[in-house]
């Protein structure tokens, strides 16, 4: 049970929000009218009595210890992590550089950056460019043939800021056709796309089913599918097989710009 004290006061001043109680050695005290009884006026005597509960101060304490174990367990002991990232595909201008998906514990992101040889790039990078296999990526183009480059990753959250680690990049020479990735639209037969994908082993290159962010090149004789469309959408050269022809007979990439489908 609450320990209670009793003290007597006259009531001395009342109006709607507080009443001014007097003690019996002429102290004067300020207390909520709403609290006393509704037939009390001036001059009438009170009394009031202070108990301490310690049973509701037990559980206040404790359910404040809960607390502070939650907020501890969901803020205090999980931190950002910073980013890894490694290089995705790579051709002669552009490359691919992805990383698993960030781990930012309870602190909400504010933006992603790329770096490229130190610099800073102008613009933040989208931060929900998934991959297939759930890690993210973001393309970075115009690049040098056959240039090396560091690529590193800036995350900035409201818990503050951290920089992934670094990687360093190069890009193919014209020679080097391995990084030309393909993706087959609407030909004249599948024979034909048999043929294409024996002229695509034979520089060493390769081909996907579908359009992804690492596709160089959309290869099609008609303008039409959802292949072209997406191709469309991802701004990516849309060339004849006769493209892929001319870098087997010259041994090196080829201009896209000669060969668009039009």
């Amino acid at each position: 049970m609450p320990e209670t004290k009793s003290a007597q006061f006259t009531v001395g001043k009342l109006d709607a929000g507080m009443a001014m109680l007097l003690t019996a050695d002429y102290q004067l005290i300020e207390f909520p009218s709403v609290l006393l009884p509704k037939d009390v006026v001036l001059g009438s005597v009170v009394s009031i009595d202070v108990g301490r509960d310690r049973d509701t101060e037990r559980r206040q304490r404790s359910e404040f210890r809960e607390l502070q174990e939650r907020i501890l367990g969901d803020f205090g002991t999980h931190h950002p992590k910073a980013p890894a990232i490694r290089a995705g595909h790579t051709t002669q201008t552009w490359a691919v550089i992805e990383w698993e998906p960030l781990e930012l514990a309870a602190a909400e992101l504010r933006s992603l950056h790329l770096y490229r040889d130190g610099q800073r790039m102008m613009q933040p990078m989208p931060a929900t460019l998934e991959l297939a296999n759930g890690a993210r990526a973001v393309k970075t183009t115009g690049l040098d043939v056959g240039h090396e480059y560091e690529f590193k990753i800036e995350m900035r959250t409201s818990a503050g800021t951290f920089f992934s680690n670094t990687i360093m990049l190069k890009t193919h020479s014209l020679e080097n056709l391995t990084g030309v990735r393909v993706c087959f639209g609407e030909c004249d037969s599948q024979e034909e796309v048999e043929n294409l994908k024996d002229t695509i082993k034979r520089i060493g290159a390769s081909w996907t089913e579908s359009v992804s962010l690492s596709i160089t090149h959309f290869v099609a004789r008609y303008k039409a599918g959802p292949g072209y469309e997406a191709a469309l959408r991802c701004n990516i050269p849309i060339v004849k097989p006769d493209w892929l022809m001319a870098c087997e007979a010259n041994s090196k990439l080829q201009p896209a710009i000669k060969f668009h489908l039009e």
